[in-house]
């Protein structure tokens, strides 16, 4: 039986939105993150990281740096009992027309082809209304991480707004 899904985007929404982070010493996760994944895993649901890199095709680094930097993402979730079930990325350049950049849906529907994933049950949660594009595009509720919820500007309009990826994996939950 195919399982639920949350797909969550990496920059803003689990770590610091760093300019081009192209070094795992740049990297960081925040505060909630590992104890929202820790819980969504807790509740059945697998979780996802899909991501555009486009400072692979920039030049900015390397896909074995975007690979030390992910290591160390999962190191950190680990030590706090959460983890990821994987990782895509695009890693070219917006200009590219690929089909793998969000808010185009490949990264997800490799996904779901490669973990048994029920999208119907499934949610996409991201700080970027791409991340929302992207949700509503393969039928996923949707949830956008915003800092400052009353200064959104919700279009495509999500399905909830959240503070950190903690409340919104607390929405996730009351949802089934």
């Amino acid at each position: 039986m195919a399982s639920p899904a949350v797909f969550l985007d990496r920059d803003g929404t689990m770590a610091k939105d760093v300019n081009y982070c192209r070094r795992p010493e740049d990297f960081e996760l925040f505060l909630n993150t590992a104890r929202a994944i820790k819980l969504l895993n807790e509740h059945g649901y697998k979780v996802i990281v899909v991501t555009n890199q486009s400072g692979i095709a920039r030049g900015y680094f390397t896909e074995e740096i975007l690979d030390k930097i992910h290591q160390k993402m999962l190191r950190e979730l680990a030590k706090e009992g959460a983890r990821v079930d994987g990782i895509y990325y695009c890693p070219h350049h917006p200009d590219d027309n690929c089909q793998c950049r969000k808010p185009k849906p490949k990264l997800v529907f490799q996904a779901v082809k490669e973990h048994d994933i029920a999208l119907g049950h499934s949610f996409v949660v991201g700080d970027k209304p791409l991340d929302i594009q992207l949700g509503k595009a393969v039928g996923c509720r949707t949830v956008l991480i915003s800092a400052n919820i009353d200064d959104v500007e919700r279009e495509p309009v999500p399905d909830f707004t959240a503070a950190d990826l903690y409340q919104a994996a607390i929405w996730i939950i009351d949802q089934k």
